[in-house]
């Protein structure tokens, strides 16, 4: 791999962990606009796994506006990220994969003052990335819960 490559790898890893970690900025502020910004025009999320839906960006993004609205605070963590570049027209690297663990503690709203959270869940996503002329887009998220931790007094969750 010449230097210009691995240069190129570099900066398009940078531009993808910013993607990603534009992901959970708009989730954890309730930005759904900016959300939906980051995904392709086709783009799709899958949230089946946590107790969701699947379906567009729009919907997707009007779902989580409904559902996550209960937490007054959400720390989305994403971490573990393993980036895999692939081919599209047979032009190298117009796609990515990500493959990244998360962590999300969260607080209900109207819950007094405690400062631990209420719920906290865990588990993997699997995002499909498509390089446009506005730059890395989400073409599919794909959300595997694995774990979820939910005080006995807690309102139920969807």
């Amino acid at each position: 791999m010449t230097q210009r490559a691995e240069l190129a790898t570099v900066l398009d890893r940078l531009a993808v962990d910013e993607l990603i970690t534009g992901y959970a900025v708009a989730v954890d502020d309730g930005d759904w606009t900016a959300y939906r910004r980051l995904f392709t025009s086709d783009g799709r999320a899958d949230y089946r796994s946590a107790g969701g839906i699947e379906g567009d960006a729009r919907q997707i993004a009007e779902w989580l506006a409904e559902s996550l609205a209960l937490f007054a605070m959400r720390q989305h963590l994403i971490v573990n990220r393993r980036v895999r570049f692939g081919t599209l027209d047979h032009d190298t690297g117009d796609t990515a994969s990500v493959r990244a663990d998360y962590l999300n503690p969260m607080r209900f709203a109207n819950r007094g003052a405690p400062t631990a959270p209420d719920l906290v869940c865990g588990g993997r996503y699997d995002f499909a990335l498509l390089r446009t002329r506005e730059g890395w887009r989400l073409r599919q998220v794909t959300v595997e819960e694995k774990w979820r931790r939910l005080p006995a007094e807690a309102p139920a969750v969807p």
